[in-house]
């Protein structure tokens, strides 16, 4: 029974079903409307779209908040970690993580913003209210707004002060109350609120006022931070202590009020003097920052590295940048004497191609200098500094020896179509009989020149470039001064070049970077440096054939000459007594206890002195000169400008570090032979000999200069030129005789008296000048020779 009257009473309480009116009633109330009410209705609902589509349209999207939609700086630091730049547009912002920062740096902001935050929903409707009162009236703004609301208004609106723009406010203050929880909305309050000028976000403001990290942040500093967003730039410390140690006080008070802190903690931390970092637009290593800067544009584009938020390792050692900027800056004010303005230095490490080191100008911050302008990057003229890369042609194409003969005498080389070229000496005297190592240790030009005609232009071209030289394109852009620094090239292609040779023939490309991330630590890109060395271990096994085969690959590194023409290369540059007859025994290519391969390079105008080295370990590259062209003091050259922060650098770098010598390879082969010939000693014909060093498969021959009767001027000794065959005697021998003379040739130069009694010049002090060589013409194109 009772459930029978219980069930009737259900029946009873239950509403019977609301009828849905039907379509076509609708329509006939709204047909029998007035034509005049059908145009209101019709506008009234023409107005609610448009309204509705003004306010709602492009309504940005909460989930923005948390992605990376807002810009995060790019951070640029040294090997060590030290930060050298931060890259950013108009916010200079790092985010951080919520737990990572101390709780009462989140406390703070909640006490002076938002004290309910955790129990509203977004926002409070007596501040909306308020709001919006002040907003139709124009009047002062007031503080109010929830950290949701101010997340929101930062983070995703633009700064109006309208209505419109208070409701996208309110109804996106819901979504991201919706989407996110408190912890999360609160992380991102902190790393998107301004806190004055580029700061965006605690960890930028941390850094900026008080030089560390927000992690490290002290009670009474988080409070001062946390007062500064309402009004940044009243409230800014720098600007305006008083207001700021007043708001801290009010920050302070309301923590404690709120059961954040004690009284007692507050009065403390109020009582605490601050230590602000002094304003700065400081950057460490300008010019490597912004060669870096360029390089990351080119990897990951302008708007990433701008925007993107990338944390960079490189390579530079920040302690060697500075000891060398000191250097340099040091040697280029004392030259400034002999009309040089300036200078540029780079350290690498040959076997990894790190970057150590890369000092761009004197002073990046002097504009009468042009200081911005980074030389390692640009192109100059590199005077002799290029011979090496033309000798080690040479040595690998087998077309000399360290020990070929050489005849440094006035030559001049017709091109088919061009004027003669008569290449001079940089001291303006000749050295008659010379070989490889001596012509290259002293930097001989008309030696150098010959070497280079016979390698060819294509030869020495296709080495260079493989070396690392990007510079050198169309042979036929150039001549035979191109060995002599005809050629412009960087600082950066002749370190891969030199770095080739030191790293016994293998190129390793340059490297400035170590590690590469985004800001949440996501891995983008890794250079290991011990891999590199590794790997080299293949190329400098010499068990392995194929180690030393020209072209052969490991991970980026390449065969690019034979380990042993690199070797004879570095072993001549080496030799202080082979440069000491024009340098001088104690010059500033002498790194003390070390053995330091080195050359030199001075362009004929004086524009431009260079001074490049290394060791296994190290490789130095150093420049004097002015970015306008003009020309230098004649004082002032590779060896007595560039070589002085050269030496500096190198000394720093090698101090305390025990001597370390290239591996010496097996297809290296000492010998002794004639110093006058270059080639062996043959019985019955006794000479001077010397020790010298050969690959095996290139060893000097068996032949030796040839002894013949010529015909010589009988007053002078000379002989005539007509006709240096016995037996073809000139038209009029009268004054003439047939004598026996020593002839040689160096390849280039054909029948060269070696032991006649050329005229020699007195110096005014009774010491010997120049020897009065005869004009040797060279044909370059049918390999002929005339001499007069």
């Amino acid at each position: 029974m009772m459930k029978i009257l219980l069930s009737k009473k259900l029946n009873l309480l239950k509403k019977p079903p609301r009828k849905m009116p039907h379509s076509s009633n609708m329509w006939q109330k709204i047909r029998s409307l007035s034509t005049k009410k059908k145009i209101l209705v019709g506008l009234s609902l023409l107005a609610m779209i448009s309204i509705g589509y003004i306010i709602f349209k492009d309504l940005p999207s909460p989930a923005k908040l948390n992605g990376s939609s807002f810009p995060v700086s790019t951070l640029i630091y040294d090997r060590h970690g030290t930060l050298l730049y931060e890259i950013f547009i108009d916010e200079n912002r790092t985010p951080v993580l919520l737990e990572s920062l101390p709780k009462y740096v989140a406390q703070a902001s909640i006490a002076i913003e938002d004290q309910n935050f955790y129990r509203h929903f977004g926002f409070s409707l007596q501040g909306m209210m308020r709001a919006a009162k002040n907003t139709v009236l124009k009047s002062k703004l007031q503080g109010g707004s929830t950290i949701t609301q101010q997340l929101v208004k930062t983070a995703l609106l633009t700064p109006e002060r309208t209505i419109q723009r208070k409701i996208r406010e309110a109804v996106l203050t819901v979504a991201v109350e919706i989407l996110y929880s408190k912890n999360q909305i609160l992380e991102m309050y902190l790393n998107h609120i301004p806190f004055g000028g580029t700061a965006y976000g605690i960890e930028a403001a941390a850094q900026k006022f008080f030089g560390k990290p927000a992690k490290d942040l002290t009670l009474a500093e988080a409070a001062l931070l946390s007062g500064l967003p309402q009004a940044p730039t009243a409230y800014s410390p720098f600007a305006n202590p008083d207001k700021a140690k007043a708001r801290q006080f009010e920050v302070l008070r309301r923590m404690s009020e709120d059961g954040y802190i004690s009284e007692q903690e507050a009065d403390q931390a109020f009582q605490m003097e601050l230590a602000y970092a002094r304003p700065t637009t400081d950057i460490k290593a300008p010019h490597f920052v912004f060669y870096i800067k360029s390089l990351l544009e080119d990897k990951f584009g302008l708007q990433t590295v701008e925007r993107g938020g990338l944390r960079v390792i490189t390579t530079l050692d920040l302690p060697l940048q500075e000891a060398s900027q000191a250097s340099l800056s040091a040697q280029i004010d004392y030259f400034a004497k002999y009309k040089a303005s300036n200078g540029a230095a780079l350290v690498t490490k040959p076997d990894t191609g790190e970057i150590l080191a890369m000092i761009g100008s004197r002073d990046f911050f002097n504009d009468e200098v042009d200081g911005k302008v980074n030389i390692t990057t640009r192109l100059r003229q590199p005077g002799s500094s290029i011979k090496p890369l033309n000798y080690v042609t040479g040595l690998q194409i087998k077309t000399i020896t360290p020990a070929t003969i050489l005849l440094d005498i006035p030559t001049c080389f017709q091109v088919f179509g061009q004027a003669k070229y008569c290449p001079q000496n940089y001291d303006g005297s000749f050295h008659g009989v010379t070989n490889v190592r001596s012509a290259l240790a002293g930097s001989y030009n008309i030696p150098a020149v010959k070497v280079l005609a016979k390698n060819t232009l294509e030869s020495f071209i296709a080495t260079a470039s493989a070396m690392g030289i990007t510079s050198f394109q169309d042979p036929s852009r150039y001549g035979l001064s191109l060995t002599l620094g005809g050629g412009e090239v960087t600082m950066l292609d002749m370190a891969t070049a030199f770095g080739t040779i030191a790293n016994q023939g293998v190129r390793k490309n340059l490297e400035p970077f170590l590690k590469i991330t985004d800001y949440q630590g996501n891995l983008l890109y890794q250079y290991d440096p011990d891999q590199t060395k590794n790997l080299l271990s293949f190329f400098f096994n010499q068990t392995d054939p194929d180690s030393n085969v020209i072209g052969v690959e490991r991970g980026g590194l390449k065969r690019i000459i034979n380990r042993e023409p690199a070797y004879l290369m570095t072993d001549i540059l080496a030799d202080n007594a082979a440069r000491s007859p024009v340098f001088g025994p104690s010059s500033k290519l002498v790194i003390k206890n070390h053995t330091v391969s080195a050359k030199t390079g001075t362009t004929n105008d004086h524009k431009d002195g260079w001074t490049l080295g290394f060791t296994p370990q190290y490789l130095v590259a150093s420049w004097i000169g002015n970015n306008d062209n003009t020309s230098m003091s004649y004082y002032v050259s590779g060896i007595s400008g560039a070589a002085y922060s050269w030496n500096d650098i190198m000394s720093y770098l090698l101090k305390d570090k025990p001597d370390v010598l290239q591996i010496k390879p097996d297809g290296i082969e000492g010998t002794n032979i004639c110093t006058g010939s270059g080639l062996y000693p043959v019985d019955g014909q006794p000479c001077q000999t010397k020790f010298e060093l050969f690959w095996k498969d290139n060893m000097p021959g068996g032949f030796t200069a040839v002894r013949k009767g010529i015909w010589v001027n009988k007053d002078t000794g000379l002989p005539t030129f007509s006709s240096l065959d016995p037996d073809a005697p000139p038209p009029n021998t009268d004054n003439l005789e047939l004598k026996e003379h020593t002839i040689l040739s160096d390849g280039i130069t054909n029948d060269f008296c070696l032991d006649c009694p050329w005229t020699q010049e007195t110096k005014e002090d009774g010491t010997p000048g120049k020897i009065a060589y005869p004009v040797t013409t060279v044909n370059t194109i049918t390999h002929t020779t005339e001499t007069k």
